[in-house]
């Protein structure tokens, strides 16, 4: 069906095409953070499953995180890295709009899951008494599983709407870096106006309640740290969550940026570094935020790693 309505065949991604003669740079920048994100984020996955002591709420949902960051990374990373190298931003119709998909649910299913995650932190430090008997093991699965069902349901039916209503008859050239949602709509030779309300619709469901309850939850957490009556808990406290919020600013800012605000008001440029921004620095940083700064994953690390050369020292001598 999709194969009669069209006459689009592939697509080009501009990308990064006005810096063409920073691209070998580019590429190289854009490598450092794909395996920095890579490393950190699978490094975080392989401690919480292998290590009893992160077994808790707290790491499991870390971990669905940074699993699925190091997806997200994945399903446009390659692609970006590909064109920089090569100079080849062809990309298959069917490639695009899968890469669509994926893009879409991963950002929805971050949203579940950062509000999931500050939920269980404001159970830890405002509702400590209760946190054990409210944030069981089937607790955090059921939250984890709607997190990741809702994104990849709600994605799957506006995609097939999308995919059953558009033409794509003109242009083939994305004005992105990856296959984006507002620049692909431009492309289109049918009315987009329906298609515009529920992008609109979905991404107020998954961007405002999320943001909203996530802001509440540091709020109360706030709260509870300022009557800490140590300077160094309050110190360490605030350390923490200032960190948490900034990551959660940028992610939910650029979002707003790009899905909420009117079009007329943003400047193409503007949008295209707004995308790149959300798509490119919470994956990069979440890990050292979340985790890796903490004291109990440090310790989980420096265990395996001495566990590791201590198998290896044994299979060596024998």
């Amino acid at each position: 069906m999709i194969r009669n309505k069209t006459t689009v065949t592939e697509f080009i991604l501009l990308g990064f095409g006005e810096f063409h003669k920073s691209q070998m740079l580019l590429f190289l920048t854009f490598l450092t953070i794909y395996i920095v994100t890579i490393s950190g984020n699978i490094l975080i996955v392989a401690l919480v499953v292998f290590d009893q002591h992160l077994r808790t709420p707290m790491y499991f949902f870390l971990g669905n995180l940074s699993f699925l960051e190091a997806c997200y990374s994945s399903n446009l990373f390659p692609r970006m890295l590909s064109a920089l190298l090569t100079g080849d931003r062809l990309i298959l119709f069917s490639s695009c709009f899968t890469q669509l998909y994926l893009f879409g649910s991963m950002v929805s299913t971050e949203c579940c899951l950062l509000c999931a995650m500050s939920y269980d932190r404001y159970l830890a430090i405002c509702k400590p008494l209760h946190y054990t008997t409210i944030m069981k093991t089937w607790t955090c699965i059921q939250l984890a599983a709607v997190s990741w069902i809702s994104g990849f349901v709600a994605l799957m039916i506006l995609l097939t709407l999308m995919l059953q209503q558009l033409n794509f008859c003109g242009s083939n050239e994305i004005d992105h870096y990856f296959c984006e949602y507002f620049p692909l709509l431009k492309l289109s030779c049918s009315d987009t106006s329906v298609i515009q309300i529920m992008s609109f619709m979905v991404a107020a469901i998954f961007t405002f309640p999320t943001f909203l309850l996530t802001l509440t939850s540091y709020t109360y957490i706030i709260v509870a740290v300022m009557k800490i009556p140590s300077t160094t808990g309050r110190q360490k406290a605030f350390s923490t969550c200032s960190s948490h919020l900034v990551v959660v600013s940028i992610f939910y800012g650029s979002l707003m940026i790009v899905y909420m605000m009117p079009r007329a008001n943003v400047k193409k440029d503007m949008l295209k570094f707004s995308s790149l921004l959300y798509a490119v620095l919470p994956p990069l940083v979440n890990p050292f935020i979340y985790s890796l700064r903490n004291k109990e994953v440090q310790d989980a690390l420096r265990n395996n790693i001495h566990r590791i050369f201590f198998l290896a020292k044994q299979i060596r001598c024998s």
